[in-house]
């Protein structure tokens, strides 16, 4: 089939969120299947899509609340009390207008478009009326700013989240409708829609590196440069949840030896107790991982998967997860722990850090859990195109 991959970030080669790395994963596996796919839709100022001779750049655009000055924000959420829409999708009404969808036109026709979140149809409606749609939902969008709204800490914040979750809610519904299927990338979230869309949905099980998972650092003579590490994009407000109940509730309760590192960007005003160590955007996730003994999987907020938890599973490493980390999932490897309270997310962490610097060095093999990954990822995304294109 031919088909056009409508995002808001067009996949480039060092995938930096788990939003990019779900959609290069979704991509790789279409392509795999032997279906042409264009992708079309923004880039980040000064970068290059991981396929350019595939990838239509609308243009180049910093999208992310993070990386603007507050005199964007305030023109996005003027232009969003304007237009009637979620900031989220009236910032890529500014930054796309009287391009995006001609360029879809220009590209076509199409078999099928897969609208990469509700963001750019709830921006570009008319797209729906161009070719038979796929949603994919990376979250329930409406649920996630709500969640935000819950633990916004002013007034004026909590405002603007319940208006993106009143207007998201009824975008979301209203594309549920009308798309001809929906792809969630969790069970859970498949449930959320309700019965009405069972038959015109399914979760896509995502694997987050396309080769097969590397040799733990004890197997190249490396040691583990931290106890324990985390890794994710925590300007996203849901990650951020969780990172700061880390930081607040379980490092308090750790002992003094215990070193904790946290890759990723975070907002310039975090503050981080002395055992641990900011460090930044790092060149290799994989890399990352492997320094650390064990991993932490945090999350508190959020829908959707979590990519971290696919990549320590498919690494094989050990760690000690929320409930929420581990959504998707109904068995856990033997090297993870559950643990939802403070308490018992630093006792678990306390006593495999003890078991592995004792020479337990708790890694697995995750082969196996990468190649079903794969297996259900190709079968979930071949079930939606016959639905759509039927």
């Amino acid at each position: 089939m031919r088909l056009a991959f409508l995002t808001s970030l067009i996949p480039v080669a060092r995938p930096d969120t788990g939003f990019e790395i779900a959609n290069a994963a979704i991509l790789s596996a279409l392509r795999a299947a032997g279906h042409e796919v264009t992708a079309i839709g923004f880039l980040r100022p000064g970068e290059v899509p991981a396929e350019p001779e595939q990838a239509v750049v609308v243009a180049e655009a910093d999208i992310e609340n993070a990386v603007v000055p507050t005199a964007q924000k305030l023109r996005w959420l003027a232009a969003a009390v304007r237009l009637g829409l979620p900031v989220a999708c009236a910032k890529l009404r500014l930054a796309g207008a009287g391009r995006l969808v001609e360029a879809v036109r220009a590209h076509g026709p199409f078999d099928a478009l897969i609208l990469n979140s509700v963001m750019l149809p709830g921006a570009f409606p008319e797209l729906l009326r161009l070719a038979p749609c796929i949603l994919v939902e990376h979250n329930i969008e409406h649920v996630s700013a709500g969640q935000n709204a819950d633990h916004a800490e002013s007034l004026l914040l909590r405002r603007l989240y319940r208006r993106e979750a009143g207007l998201l809610e009824r975008l979301e519904r209203r594309l549920w409708d009308e798309a001809r299927f929906i792809w969630t990338l969790a069970e859970e979230d498949r449930q959320a829609l309700g019965p009405a869309y069972r038959e015109k949905s399914c979760a896509l099980p995502l694997v987050s590196s396309h080769g097969p998972a590397a040799a733990p650092p004890g197997d190249l003579g490396e040691a583990p440069a931290f106890d324990v590490g985390l890794i994710g994009t925590w300007t996203w407000g849901s990650n951020l949840i969780g990172l700061e109940w880390f930081l607040q509730e379980v490092c308090p309760l750790l002992p003094d030896g215990i070193r904790v590192a946290i890759a990723g960007r975070v907002p310039p005003e975090l503050r981080t107790p002395l055992n641990v160590t900011l460090v930044g955007r790092v060149p290799s996730a994989e890399h990352f991982l492997h320094s650390c003994r064990l991993i932490a999987l945090s999350s508190r907020a959020g829908t959707g998967v979590q990519l971290k938890t696919i990549e320590a599973m498919q690494l094989g490493l050990p760690a000690v997860a929320t409930a929420l980390s581990c959504r998707g999932f109904t068995t856990l490897p033997a090297n993870f722990t559950p643990a939802d309270t403070a308490a018992d997310f630093a006792r678990a962490v306390t006593e495999r850090v003890a078991a592995i610097r004792a020479g337990d060095r708790q890694r697995i093999d995750g082969a196996a859990f990468m190649e079903g990954q794969r297996v259900a990822l190709a079968e979930g995304l071949a079930r939606g195109l016959a639905v759509a294109v039927a």
